[in-house]
């Protein structure tokens, strides 16, 4: 190192703890007196990283030396476990602590490693000036890898998860260190912490250097390792510390963050794949791994930027930092917004006043405990329009890592008027796939068949019986008709193609706006292709578009493919993204033809073949078969949809805005279901009749379709009339109403809750009502005691309309509340009613101060996400007038 001779500079022994770090910062600045300030604090900074890495890791007496020389500056940091290899790691900016290695890397002038007998040399240098330094070994050791051991294998390994588990791996055992270091125990004793640490690096020098060998741009791997022999009471040692750390960090003592729930499932993962193969047993894919709501192993692609922009769903991702780092066109369209406007803005932008302190204290929390409540389900919620309106919403979260290990929450946001999406698709991510079709051919862990060499065809391709056939058009018919998300059913016809026909296909369909959207893209292989990549909106069909795309969509077709689509000279944008295709997929055959209904086309489907095997005519006959009967399932699905949305359109439009009453607070919620695409009855209505009382109304029609919601709507139009021409008891409103509806609907039942709220605005209040089948109201007071209204319930609608029905008479205190419910809110499959209804007293009691409208909205958010069936809420809240009665201050806000 020309004139900075190691052997001339002064030098200073530093003991194994971490107070080490302190010293030798000072022991530089005295060594450096009267250098340049900067270089005096940047070489400061690095024998900090050092020597604390060296402390941690090495476990030895540190020895520094510093010298300086025409203003350069060299610095060595020497330890005595010369097989202890360096493991470069990457750390983003972000990351905080731990950054060690890559800090010496960014900012010395040269850097490397040194291995001797009996120690190990870290050193760097800092030119600050002069001539360009000569090239350096970098972190290059001769100490291998890993010692030779046994072969652990892990199988479809999400590179962009293992970063985010690595890093985190890292700074929590380097926060444990520090801390039991100091005298904090946790439960684990200094030798397990010294055990953890080796076996850390040693697992991280396993995985890095076949890591490295992988393609830049493979999400998802399988890794091949080499691990000692002897390692598995290390690896459950490291287990063990390392679940101890996450629960310190879980209570706040250590100065990070815990893991969230799938960092903690893939940890168990990979210990449990070395420690499993190191006794005997099998690789377990990680993809066959079991999972909970936000820790199962479905979304192995790294998050991206650009699949938010393409999707074709309202979608919002923000950090760690509650900021809004992405946002869509439909998402900022559905907001009022423009989605350059959006990023960069606090998540809260989008959440109503009343939600804000909810969102940020469940924020944190899930950031302080590692633990969701909301994320992977699918919950009811009102967003902030920029006019200040509310859009109501069905909120989907997922959890996502990009590619660096940043951690990011992938929003999507579908309006509870459109059909709802189950699951919703995370933006760079996998759909929740679907239970295969059956397949006994092979058990269901097989791996997928291995592809057929060029110029061999499979057993189906080589020519298909009738009987096959027929079993084919069958199948797909049946994919498309057994669900109606149609996406996932195009999915499933997709997986059907590929097995029996061609190695990919995608599937093209115009939208409401005239656009060209790929929704469907499937490969035989699903591991070496990442269909959300293909996938979103095309180029559109211009007047220069050429290609076999654009013909079938004008209406040419089928086309039969010999080779791929060649590049043109005047190529428009959809005939460069069409070809493309080809060659990224590797098409050499294909057909192209038309999804065309009522002598109108709508789509296309491209089924495409990768050998060297040309389709046949008789296989051409069969596609166009198969096309008639996708476009038949893909109309009738779209046509259900536009049914299902028009339903739900007249649903919404009979539930009104509660009425302003300066003495009584309304507020009012409706969720249509999750989980289908069905629309039920359910229906609330609130309105003073002439004689100043306020009529609360609840119901829910029999059956979910859009007579259901034509029959809710007839009722509650006849209620309204009826109860204000008449303004008579609860009762005989209803048994007026139960009339009424068997003459015109003599085979519809409903359930139906009509109460009229009485006295004067100072008060007392009562709430007279009388229930045909519905369940009872609930009345929470303000100290948080709760009591079921059970008195005044008799027949449903539509079964005894001369029955007699009674009308029960409660008093209301001030500030309680009167909450009316549909049994979406309450009634689970696997559970007694008595059960549901306990759990929704607990809530309304725990809720008694909040303002009613967060009242309502916690309600849906604890209760309603992943809801099966339709939900209404209607609450009530008589405070008096502000001069008589001056409400607590959580009403006030």
């Amino acid at each position: 190192m020309d004139n900075l001779d190691p052997a001339a500079a002064p030098s200073r022994l530093f003991a194994r703890r971490p107070e080490s770090a302190a010293s030798a910062r000072r022991f530089v600045r005295e060594s450096l007196d009267g250098a340049a300030p900067d270089v005096v604090h940047t070489a400061q900074l690095l024998v900090s990283e050092l020597v604390t890495n060296a402390v941690l890791h090495a476990r030895t007496d540190v020895e520094v030396s510093v010298r300086a020389s025409g203003g350069k500056v060299s610095v060595r940091v020497s330890d005595h476990r010369p097989g202890l290899r360096l493991v470069r790691r990457e750390c983003p900016p972000y990351s905080g602590t731990g950054q060690g290695l890559c800090v010496v890397e960014r900012l010395a002038s040269r850097h490397g490693v040194e291995n001797g007998e009996d120690r190990k040399t870290v050193w760097f240098e800092l030119w600050p000036e002069g001539p360009e330094p000569p090239p350096s070994g970098g972190w290059e050791s001769p100490v291998p890898p890993c010692d030779p051991g046994e072969t652990v294998t892990l199988v479809d390994v999400p590179a962009a998860l293992y970063s985010t588990a690595q890093q985190h791996r890292h700074v929590l055992l380097r926060e444990l260190a520090l801390a039991t270091t100091s005298g904090d125990r946790f439960g684990v004793r200094p030798e397990e912490v010294a055990v953890a640490h080796d076996m850390n690096g040693v697992i991280s020098a396993c995985v890095t250097d076949p890591l490295e060998k992988q393609p830049p741009d493979a999400g998802v791997r399988s890794l091949v390792l080499s691990v000692p022999a002897d390692a598995m009471p290390a690896v459950l040692t490291l287990r063990r510390v390392l679940g101890l750390a996450e629960e310190a960090a879980r209570n706040e003592k250590l100065l990070t963050l815990p893991a969230f729930p799938r960092g903690r499932a893939f940890h168990q993962w990979l210990f449990e794949q070395i420690s499993g193969q190191l006794a005997g047993a099998p690789p377990t894919a990680w993809t066959l791994v079991p999972h909970e709501p936000g820790a199962g192993p479905l979304e192995l692609v790294p998050w991206d930027v650009g699949q938010v922009r393409a999707s074709r769903v309202p979608t919002v991702a923000a950090d760690e930092e509650n900021r809004i780092i992405a946002v869509n066109g439909p998402a900022a369209d559905m907001l009022g917004w423009s989605a350059d406007e959006l990023v960069g803005r606090q998540l809260t932008t989008l959440i109503p006043e009343h939600l804000r302190q909810r969102h940020i204290a469940a924020f944190t929390s899930l950031l302080l405990t590692g633990q969701p409540h909301i994320v992977g389900r699918s919950v009811p919620l009102p967003a902030l329009h920029r006019d200040g309106g509310v859009v109501p919403v069905r909120l989907f979260i997922q959890i996502q890592e990009a590619a660096d290990g940043r951690t990011v929450f992938v929003a999507q946001l579908t309006p509870r008027a459109a059909t709802p999406v189950h699951p919703p698709r995370v933006p760079g991510g996998s759909r929740q796939p679907a239970p295969p079709e059956a397949d006994h051919s092979r058990p269901p862990t097989a791996p997928a068949p291995s592809p057929a060499p060029a110029g061999a065809a499979s057993g189906t391709e080589a020519g298909m019986s009738t009987l096959e056939r027929l079993a084919l058009l069958a199948a797909t018919g049946s994919a498309l008709g057994d669900t109606m998300d149609l996406d996932e059913g195009l999915r499933r016809v997709g997986r059907l193609l590929t097995r029996q026909l061609g190695d990919w296909c995608v599937v093209d369909l115009f939208n409401e706006q005239a656009q060209v959207d790929r929704v469907c893209v499937v490969h035989r292989h699903p591991g070496r292709v990442l269909p959300e990549t293909y996938e979103g909106r095309l180029p559109p069909v211009s007047k220069t578009s050429r290609g076999p795309l654009a013909r079938v969509l004008r209406g040419a077709g089928p086309l039969l493919l010999t080779e791929a689509p060649g590049r043109e000279e005047a190529e428009s944008p959809l005939d460069a993204h069409y070809r493309e295709l080809f060659e990224r997929l590797g098409g050499r055959s294909a057909v192209v033809t038309p999804l065309r209904a009522h002598r109108e086309i709508f789509g296309a489907l491209t089924v495409a073949r990768s050998r060297d095997r040309p389709f046949s005519d008789e296989e051409l006959s069969l596609v166009d078969d198969l096309v008639r009967s996708l476009s038949l399932g893909v109309d009738n699905a779209r046509l259900y949809q536009e049914t299902r949305t028009i339903a739900e359109r007249l649903q919404l439009s009979m539930l009104p805005a509660p009425p302003d009453i300066g003495h009584l607070r309304l507020a009012a919620r409706y969720a249509a279901s999750s989980t289908t695409a069905q629309v039920g009855g359910d229906w609330y209505d609130c309105f003073v009749v002439p004689d100043g009382n306020t009529a609360l109304v609840i119901g829910d029609v029999s059956g979910h379709n859009l007579d259901a919601a034509i029959s809710m709507s007839q009722l509650r139009s006849m209620l309204r009339g009826i109860a204000i021409d008449r303004q008579e008891p609860p009762e005989t409103i209803l048994r007026r109403l139960d009339t009424a509806n068997l003459s015109l609907c003599q085979e519809a039942t409903a359930t139906c809750l009509y109460g009229l709220v009485k006295g004067p605005p100072e008060g007392p209040w009562t709430l007279e009502h009388s229930s045909a089948g519905h369940l009872p109201p609930l009345l929470t007071t303000w100290e948080g005691t709760t009591r079921y209204l059970t008195e005044g319930s008799g027949l449903l609608l539509g079964v005894a309309p001369d029955t007699p029905r009674p009308t029960a008479t409660n008093l209301l205190p001030a500030h309680s509340t009167v909450l009316l419910y549909t049994d979406g809110l309450i009634e689970r499959r696997d559970e007694p009613l008595d059960a549901s209804m306990e759990r929704l007293r607990r809530h309304t009691a725990d809720l008694a101060h909040e303002p009613l409208d967060v009242f309502c909205d916690e309600l849906l958010i604890r209760l309603g996400a992943d809801n099966t069936d339709d939900i209404a809420v209607l609450a009530l809240r008589p405070t008096g007038p502000p001069d008589r009665s001056r409400p607590p201050a959580a009403e006030r806000r």
